[in-house]
């Protein structure tokens, strides 16, 4: 049995240990907000930030959350107020086929927060998601923008 704190709620989960956190998170818990892309950590579409970390949730077996706080994109807003990265998401019109971006927002509210005046550069070092529509020129104004709110 998995005890999980999710977007500060605790959950017990039925799972064998070594099961993917993204799966326990959709399949178990029902918070598909976080997609599967590519199953090896590398597209950044099931980011979920982990003690405040972003985390690429495919690779984590659940037995290594264990007292951790896990957030996922249906948490980061509170009490349905957008955060000022997803309302310069709204803003920027940045998704097209939308299917990347809450692992894309997660990973910028994790950079904003440890670096809240971001470079160009620091951006192109920390986001490292793979959007297929090529909204990255959107991405990086909605990153600034957010920055400056």
């Amino acid at each position: 049995m998995a005890s999980l704190n999710v977007n500060g709620k605790s959950y017990q989960a039925e799972v064998d240990p070594r099961t993917p956190l993204l799966w326990v998170l959709r399949d178990t818990i029902g918070l598909t907000g976080t997609k599967y892309g590519c199953g090896i950590a590398q597209c950044g579409a099931c980011t979920v930030h982990i003690d405040g970390v972003a985390t690429r949730s495919c690779q984590v077996p659940v037995s290594s959350t264990t007292g951790k706080q896990i957030v996922t994109i249906e948490g980061l807003a509170l009490n349905g107020v957008m955060t000022k990265v997803q309302k310069a998401w709204v803003d920027n019109e940045v998704p097209q086929c939308g299917y990347c971006q809450s692992g894309m927002i997660m990973a910028v509210s994790a950079l904003l927060k440890s670096k809240p005046k971001p470079t160009d550069a620091d951006i192109n070092a920390a986001i490292t998601n793979i959007c297929r529509c090529g909204t990255y020129q959107q991405v990086r104004e909605a990153i600034h923008m957010a920055a400056k709110a």
